[in-house]
């Protein structure tokens, strides 16, 4: 279990308490994340805040299968603010009458609110997802919910051409598995959430995308997808688009009750008219050791003028990149676990930026406390 209805490894740990409710099987999880964050060269910012979300799924039986209720929430529009925290070289954002470069936005009040059934069919299983505020089949596993990124808040470079559709106002999604194998159709909305991250946008289904998962064993899974979003208007206009890609996730214990957690993602766009893609490609991984977790984090994004707010100023598409690395020491309680931890962030920079930047290789840095679960529960609620 994790984002809409993208499939972990089986192998990957999920932090969670678990509690019962009459018939319902009601599981809670989360992060938060107090933090400083800095980030240096010209367009230098500096931010204290918190990154955080909380997420509730409850499960019983209905008839010969189950239904869930998944909701995820999150207080960063106050946390961080609607401007959201410094990143640099993310993708610009209108707000409240201007742009935002250099910080990536925060999550919606309510990230998700949405019921999945799953019944039995012959040897197989049919699946129904239904949203208001949900995630399509339409890219990877979300980096929050990735185990390779538990101790890395931070939003990738690539999110935007990965998985920003993990929070789309209004979802359908239709699939067929078997414990292997899983095939979705999705439509749902491909404008972006407004820049007031407190209500819910109204809801309408223009966009579709499909994914196929694949999960050869207990410690891997391997995903596709492929999608078509319409343009949009307003203040987070964009053209029509193409999108697809591939992720590989793979999880397996370690010595001393820690896990290894690694995902290669690759993610694409093409606009329409475009000749070529928009591509990105990351690789991220964690190690626990004891009450110990490594964790870095590599990108490449081919990033257009428009998405720095640079338009006029330098080339039509740039290519830039970041390598990440990091370090936490988990401090157990009975109940809440918490880890403190550094993260340092080298942006690449193409030469024709660095004027904008004051580098062609500016840092970021973070140091945080995070918060989350200290029980640990392998597998899903129900399994596959």
């Amino acid at each position: 279990m994790s984002s809409g209805t993208a499939w972990l490894p089986d192998a990957a740990r999920l932090r969670a308490y678990h509690t019962t409710l009459g018939a319902w099987a009601v599981m809670l999880h989360g992060a938060v994340f107090l933090q400083y964050d800095r980030q240096s060269g010209t367009r230098a910012a500096e931010q204290f805040g918190s990154i955080n979300w909380l997420m509730a799924v409850a499960t019983r039986s209905a008839g010969r299968g189950a239904v869930r209720v998944r909701a995820m929430v999150s207080a960063e529009p106050w946390t961080v603010t609607g401007r959201g925290y410094p990143e640099l070289l993310q993708v610009a954002e209108p707000y409240q009458g201007t742009t935002v470069t250099d910080r990536q936005h925060p999550h919606d009040l309510v990230s998700e609110l949405a019921v999945l059934y799953e019944r039995p069919v012959g040897a197989a299983g049919l699946s129904l997802y239904l949203a208001p505020v949900g995630e399509p089949a339409l890219g990877p596993v979300a980096y929050m919910h990735r185990p390779s990124a538990a101790y890395d808040p931070v939003a990738p470079l690539g999110h935007h051409m990965q998985d920003f559709t993990h929070i789309s106002d209004g979802v359908a999604t239709l699939g067929v598995f078997t414990r292997r194998f899983k095939v979705e159709g999705s439509v749902f909305n491909g404008a972006h959430p407004d820049e007031v991250r407190t209500d819910l946008d109204p809801v309408r289904l223009d966009a579709y995308g499909g994914r196929l998962s694949f999960s050869p064993s207990a410690g891997s899974s391997l995903t596709a997808w492929l999608g078509h979003i319409p343009a949009s208007g307003g203040a987070h206009a964009h053209d029509a688009l193409n999108r697809f890609g591939a992720s590989f996730l793979h999880t397996r214990p370690v010595a001393g009750g820690g896990e290894w957690s690694t995902a290669l993602v690759y993610g694409a766009d093409l606009p329409a008219g475009a000749g070529h893609p928009l591509n990105s490609l990351l690789f991220e991984t964690s190690l626990e050791l004891a009450r110990n977790a490594l964790f870095g984090r590599a990108e490449y994004v081919r990033r257009t003028a428009v998405d720095l707010a640079l338009v006029g100023s330098v080339s039509r598409e740039l290519d830039i990149g970041q390598v990440s690395g990091g370090y936490a020491r988990e401090l157990r309680g009975r109940r809440v676990s918490s880890a403190v931890g550094v993260l340092a962030t080298l942006y690449l920079v193409p030469a024709e930026l660095e004027l904008f930047y004051g580098s062609r290789t500016p840092v970021g840095v973070l140091v945080y406390l995070e918060l989350r679960p200290a029980l640990a529960a392998h597998g899903h609620v129900m399994p596959r």
